[in-house]
């Protein structure tokens, strides 16, 4: 065959192209598809199980320019990460068409995730004349829900939640167009073959549906009433954000004390009314992810009680044409909070919404598109200039973290709070959406589902499954079945979870900061430096130990890891230092009480935790001695140095520990520093200020002693911008390089990440070994 081209004859050539990636649920094949007509090229393109495979063939000119336009230009929400290109012989057959879907052999395809709503979709969701007008549900190849309904892979219609819908005329004539933004739009859908709107009562009865729906929940918003409502990945419950009344009786209800709500607002510049966003929230608020952004509170426009003592609001914008339409209607601010009671996992379909949350929603405001899976919304803060993920959820995951030399098959499970799964792949680690605490029976279902839907969809059986050491968590007691267990230790977890996200491995210093995690001791650490080499890890450094009179007691109540700090400095005197707002906490009972288990060690675990050493000058300063949710008391011993101009730090010196390659940093001349502000009546936020300041220059002291030139700061005192903002300053000037989260959390959700990284090293290590 021949192609004549500008009066030339040239020779047609036959490419077989294999593209992998996120390339399905983005339009990657409509896209290629035009692409190769634009080109005048003949041949197919369909997905597979390994991403998207094509045979094109025409001019060589014309061919460079189609392969050009895949590596370069995908369309928008496309990630591709390799392209394989090889000789065909010609066929001569003309046109270009889309195959369906081959399903067997080895999985790759990344999974894509949801995505909010285009500005062609906004606008036709705005005009009065087109079909699509005020339809919840509109969507094409460039936006809408994808993870959140995929059934199996590869992502095709038959394999998603709307395989119940059964596309109209219009819909498919649509779909099957090539110039149509719809061409192959698997979720695509309008009012007259949809999924439909409905209204229900608290005990599940319908009352009204479509617009109708929309405007009852509506007024009964804007009248003070809860409303659930059903979501991409989930239920939210939603009262007026400007109400306290309304914000005090979700929190009863909810059984939420004072942890702050997330606000979705109508608009930008809705929400520039109540916060002041940076131009980075502003991207971020704004992106095709949609996440919560933590952003600063201004004026009295909200309910005190929606981020109770928070300067910061954790604000969203409508992420669904759902939420658009009913902001819309509003046009005020409302709180959205996860659709659950306490630590049960968020509920997704109508039966099990109206069960568990009838006493809690005056109404639901759902539809019929069944949800394959829960996906709670992501949360993200700017920290160091750029985004730091606290909770990495919709729109985000179940996007692989990418990885090179790593192990394929290994499960990794987690922690016991804010956990989630990880599986690696050829090329990377996919992480699963955020779970949850793992305290009730129904989380602890959630995530076994969540590991048997890891496997299920990236197809492959695990060959190891990585867990935590700690024998009392639930992920540990999951990994005991099936596949070989691996164990990694808490901190180290989370250092190679910094380390992997960074493109980074071992060697490399990291500091762990968290609550607590069971150390390789026996006992709770939390205030670590790892030295990860090529042989293995060590502990290099740590915070001076103290009790905890109560253990898990103090968690709940930062007082108590105060009394543990003071003894552990002061001895029995500490429990007679009567002008201490924790200690004059207790009634002269209870002071004994915490005396006999300090001195006897009953129930008393000692802790190296930085969280912990927050908690307690939290508790000093009076800010906090009882916390309704976990990290409140750190939190707003953080918020309080807002506006305080770095003091002179705290002096935290290294000491030699027991073992002579184990140091030491002991707060004990902290400690009395700030005991003697505290007496001299400074400030919560001063105290704050230094205290920080003091442990910044701490990390970049061990850094020096260490002579590592990369450090990775990790675990969950490192959602704190001030003290990470701090110590990347501090170890940039002393001309170490700085590695801090970015698209994993710091917490206890990128555990999962580490662990599968750390044992797929060790199993590529071991498989070196033995060649």
């Amino acid at each position: 065959m021949s192609v004549t081209t500008q009066g030339r004859t040239a020779a047609a050539r036959r490419l077989r192209v294999r593209v992998f990636g996120l390339v399905q649920g983005v339009g990657f094949r409509p896209f290629a598809h035009r692409r190769a007509i634009a080109l005048g090229l003949a041949g197919w393109v369909m997905n597979t199980p390994q991403g998207v495979a094509i045979e094109v063939e025409g001019p060589s000119d014309e061919l460079a320019a189609f392969l050009d336009a895949i590596r370069n230009g995908p369309p928008a929400g496309a990630l591709v990460t390799a392209v394989d290109v090889v000789e065909a012989a010609p066929s001569g057959q003309p046109g270009f068409a889309i195959l369906a879907s081959e399903a067997g052999g080895a999985r790759q395809a990344r999974i894509p995730v949801d995505l909010a709503p285009c500005a062609d979709c906004l606008a036709e969701l705005a005009d009065p004349a087109g079909r699509r007008w005020r339809y919840p549900f509109i969507n094409c190849t460039a936006c809408g829900p994808r993870f959140s309904l995929i059934e199996d892979m590869p992502y095709d219609r038959a394999r998603t939640s709307m395989r119940g819908f059964a596309m109209c005329a219009d819909c498919r004539a649509e779909y099957e167009d090539p110039s149509s933004r719809r061409f192959h739009a698997e979720p695509n859908a309008c009012p007259a073959c949809g999924p439909r709107l409905a209204l229900l009562d608290a005990h599940g009865a319908v009352i009204a549906s479509e617009d109708a729906a929309f405007k009852l929940a509506a007024a009964a918003l804007a009248g003070g009433s809860v409303v659930a409502v059903k979501g991409v990945g989930g239920f939210h419950l939603a009262c007026d954000a400007r109400s306290g009344a309304a914000v005090a009786r979700l929190r009863e209800r909810k059984r939420r004390p004072g942890k702050p709500f997330a606000v979705m607002f109508p608009s930008l510049e809705a929400l520039r009314g109540h916060c002041r966003p940076t131009v980075e929230e502003e991207a971020l608020l704004t992106g095709r992810e949609r996440p919560i952004v933590l952003v600063r509170r201004r004026g009295e426009g909200l309910a005190a009680a929606v981020a109770p003592r928070n300067p910061l609001i954790g604000a969203l914008l409508p992420y669904s044409p759902l939420h658009v339409l009913l902001m819309a209607e509003l046009g005020f601010p409302v709180v959205a909070t996860s659709g659950n009671v306490s630590d049960e996992p968020i509920a997704t379909d109508e039966a099990d919404a109206v069960e568990r949350l009838g006493a809690v929603a005056d109404l639901f405001l759902t539809h019929d598109r069944p949800i394959v899976r829960p996906v709670e919304d992501s949360v993200v803060r700017i920290v160091g200039g750029r985004p730091l993920m606290l909770r990495r959820a919709r729109g985000f995951a179940p996007g692989p973290i990418s990885a090179e030399g790593l192990a394929a098959g290994v499960m990794a499970v987690g922690g016991h709070l804010k956990t989630t799964v990880a599986m690696t792949t050829d090329d990377g680690v996919v992480l699963w959406p955020h779970i949850g605490d793992l305290e009730t029976i129904g989380a602890r279902a959630a995530h076994a589902r969540a590991a048997a839907d890891i496997g299920r969809l990236c197809a492959v059986r695990p060959r190891r499954v990585a867990c935590d050491a700690h024998p009392d968590y639930a992920t540990r007691r999951q990994a005991e079945r099936g596949a070989p267990r691996v164990e990694v230790q808490h901190h180290l977890a989370h250092v190679a979870a910094c380390l992997a996200e960074n493109g980074a491995g071992p060697p490399a210093l990291g500091v762990a900061w968290d609550g607590a995690g069971l150390g390789a001791d026996g006992t709770l650490w939390g205030g670590e430096f790892l030295r990860l080499g090529p042989d293995g890890w060590r502990r290099v450094a740590h915070m001076r130990p103290f009790p905890l009179p109560g253990g898990a007691a103090a968690i709940r109540e930062p007082r108590r890891a105060a009394i543990g700090l003071l003894f552990a400095a002061f001895g029995e005197a500490a429990l007679s230092m009567d002008g201490l707002a924790p200690v004059a906490s207790f009634t002269p009972a209870q002071r004994r009480t915490l005396g006999a288990m300090l001195a006897r060690g009953v129930n008393t675990p000692v802790t190296s935790s930085a969280g912990r050493l927050f908690d307690a000058v939290a508790a000093l300063t009076g800010l906090r001695q009882h916390a309704e949710y976990e990290g409140q008391a750190a939190c707003e011993l953080e918020w309080s140095a807002d506006g305080w101009p770095a003091r002179r730090p705290y002096e935290i010196p290294i000491a030699p520990g027991p073992d002579a390659q184990d140091l030491r940093l002991d707060w004990r001349p902290a400690l009395e520093a700030i005991l003697a502000d505290i007496r001299a009546g400074a400030q919560p936020g001063a105290v704050s200020s230094a205290l920080h300041a003091g442990l910044a220059a701490a990390i970049v002291a061990v850094a020096e002693r260490v002579g590592e030139p990369r450090v990775a700061l990790t675990g969950g005192c490192f959602q704190n911008a001030r003290l990470a903002e701090a110590a990347v300053a501090g170890l940039r000037s002393a001309g170490f390089e700085p590695l801090w989260h970015q698209h994993v959390p710091p917490g206890d959700g990128g555990l999962a990440l580490g662990q599968a990284v750390w044992a797929a090293w060790t199993m590529a290590e071991e498989t070196a070994t033995c060649a």
